[in-house]
């Protein structure tokens, strides 16, 4: 046997709309987070993965030449 209770249902109504409203709120936070954080990424200049890579192998490149100049030097030396 159900029975029909107005302020429950008004109580539910309440707090379905509650619900949906603390759902948008969450929406909208996140959205302004976002804007706010990408707003504070692009003023720090950062560089990407790919410019990262490129400069690293420049630096392991120059790494290796700057040995093989110093064993060609060393060898040099030890002919005199």
């Amino acid at each position: 046997m159900q029975t029909s209770n107005k302020f429950m249902d008004d109580m539910a109504k309440l707090a379905t709309g509650a619900v949906g409203a603390a759902h948008s709120v969450k929406g909208e936070m996140e959205g302004m987070f976002q804007a706010w954080l990408d707003k504070q990424l692009a003023g720090l200049d950062l560089v990407s993965r790919e410019e990262f890579e490129t400069v690293r192998e420049m630096a392991e490149k120059a790494r290796m030449e700057n040995e093989d100049l110093r064993a060609e030097i060393e060898a040099l030396k030890s002919r005199k």
